[in-house]
């Protein structure tokens, strides 16, 4: 790889973790949940729908870095390890890994359909699964309350989150594919 594509995959980075840090500013904790509903989400969906899986992976790792480092990068404006180690932890090791899997799923040429899946396998279904199991270890109340506390209120909000990161992805990606042509 040569040191420009290199440079461009870090700016690209940096946009997408500073895109998912800004949307942490929406946050709406639950009363009855330790994890807020939260915008990270959405800029999770949209770097796997844009990005590559390199850029996606640093974007994620960056913004994971800069949150353990005490940035108030994560939703609620709020940083530091002690988030990645509480409740809310696994959700964020599901939005790495996530991120990675819709851009690996999404293919070079994806349709909104196989946009929608990746972002609904990626963007909800890994990260459900790393957070709902991490929230049930990390506090002790078992698998069951852990999915009625942590995944199944969010549902909604993150079926419209894929529809409007699908939306975004497939016209950004096919604005890019115009301009490489051009090119």
């Amino acid at each position: 790889m040569n040191r420009k594509n290199e440079f461009n995959d870090f700016i690209y980075a940096a946009l997408f973790a500073a895109l998912i840090a800004v949307l942490g500013l929406i946050s709406i904790p639950l009363p009855f949940s330790p994890v807020p509903i939260s915008g990270q989400s959405l800029g999770v969906m949209l770097a796997g729908c844009i990005l590559s899986v390199r850029q996606t992976g640093l974007a994620l790792l960056g913004f994971l870095l800069l949150g353990a480092v005490g940035l108030p990068v994560f939703a609620g404006f709020t940083g530091g390890i002690g988030i990645l180690l509480g409740p809310r932890g696994g959700y964020f090791l599901g939005y790495l890994i996530g991120g990675i899997v819709i851009a690996l799923l999404k293919g070079q040429h994806s349709t909104l359909w196989r946009l929608a899946m990746a972002n609904i396998i990626g963007g909800i279904g890994v990260v459900y699964f790393f957070g709902v199991m991490w929230l049930s270890f990390v506090t002790g109340i078992g698998l069951e309350k852990a999915v009625l506390t942590g995944a199944l209120p969010f549902i909604p909000g993150d079926l419209m989150k894929t529809v409007i990161a699908t939306l975004i992805g497939a016209a950004v990606n096919k604005r890019l594919r115009q301009a490489q042509v051009k090119a």
